[in-house]
């Protein structure tokens, strides 16, 4: 048998106690650090299993509101550009709108708006959804508040509502259209590069921005830019009718406060979402109905969207309503 006090490693010819103890050392030294290893192992999976539930908690407490909610307003938030890739995309805030009208215990809709301008085309989508459902749903109006910026699109939005409300320092208006980019024409001929641009139509190479602008496109895209302009305008008419105040600029692309909104008949009154939800709709307790995005499940999708914005921006204008 062998004496359980015996040492690991067998005394040998040429092996001094100094050796064998150096090695039996370095050996405990070893499977100490595996354990340690596993020990921390397992306290990150447990911190990563804490921090995924925390997130779990974070989201629940929306849908928990709302069910426990009585009479309340319905609040909807714009922050940010207007797009489709966005936050603040016609399909997030539609469905949000959706949302809040077909709960029973709406008493009313806040829209609270704090953006620049963005996509004609998504602002337009949130414009004409608002307009359906507040024919769907004549009990219920809806409000849009006004906090730090309405602009462009952002207003092509607010201007559906049933009436508009911002702080008196709110930036408002900016009713225009715009399409920018770059010319690189001038960097080229310094550099000694080339252009070779190939196509098939007499205008595919339109506005491409390693050679000279044509006059006929710029005389193109202004007609577009003022075929868009118009159907703001329009909007802006349809929703706020004879409230609008007769001035040159209104339609200029100027910016005003809120304020001096008040005297142009962008903005109806000055008053913040709790006022509006307690002295104009009469239900206090405010419960968001804001579509909160999938972060996990974007983030690899707007890499590769960021990345392709990126080299299409360099290649033709982008259309915004700011």
């Amino acid at each position: 048998m062998t004496d359980q006090n015996q040492s690991p490693l067998p005394e040998s010819a040429g092996v001094s106690a100094w050796e064998r103890g150096t090695l039996q050392k370095l050996i405990f030294s070893t499977l100490d650090e595996q354990r340690r290893a596993r020990r921390w192992g397992i306290f990150f999976k447990i911190l990563l299993f804490i921090y995924l539930f925390s997130l779990l908690l974070i989201y629940l407490p929306k849908d928990i509101t709302k069910t426990a909610a009585g009479k309340h307003t319905a609040v909807v938030k714009i922050d940010g550009v207007i797009a489709e890739d966005r936050e603040a995309s016609a399909d997030n805030i539609i469905g949000g709108l959706r949302a809040a009208f077909g709960d029973k215990r709406t008493q009313g809709v806040i829209l609270r708006i704090n953006s620049p301008g963005g996509s004609p085309v998504q602002a337009g989508y949130i414009n004409d959804e608002i307009t359906r459902l507040r024919a769907k749903h004549p009990g219920i109006p809806l409000y849009a508040v006004i906090t730090d910026i309405c602009a462009s699109g952002g207003y092509y939005v607010a201007a559906a509502a049933d009436r508009v409300y911002a702080d008196k320092a709110s930036i408002v208006g900016s009713i225009g259209v715009l399409m920018d980019g770059f010319g690189f024409v001038g960097a080229m001929d310094k550099l000694g590069v080339e252009r070779r641009l190939l196509t098939a139509g007499e205008s595919k190479g339109f506005l491409d921005p390693f050679s000279p602008a044509k006059p006929e496109d710029v005389a193109h895209v202004k007609t577009l830019l003022k075929n868009i302009h118009d159907q703001f305008i329009e909007v802006v008419k349809k929703g706020r009718g004879d409230r609008l105040k007769e001035d040159a600029d209104l339609y200029s692309g100027l910016i005003w406060s809120g304020e001096q909104s008040v005297a142009l008949g962008l903005v109806d009154e000055l008053g913040s979402s709790s006022y509006v939800a307690r002295e104009v709709i009469g239900a206090e307790k405010l419960v968001d109905y804001t579509p909160r995005p999938d972060y996990f499940g974007q983030f690899a999708e707007r890499i590769g969207m960021a990345l392709s914005h990126a080299l299409i921006s360099t290649t033709s204008g982008s259309l915004q309503l700011r």
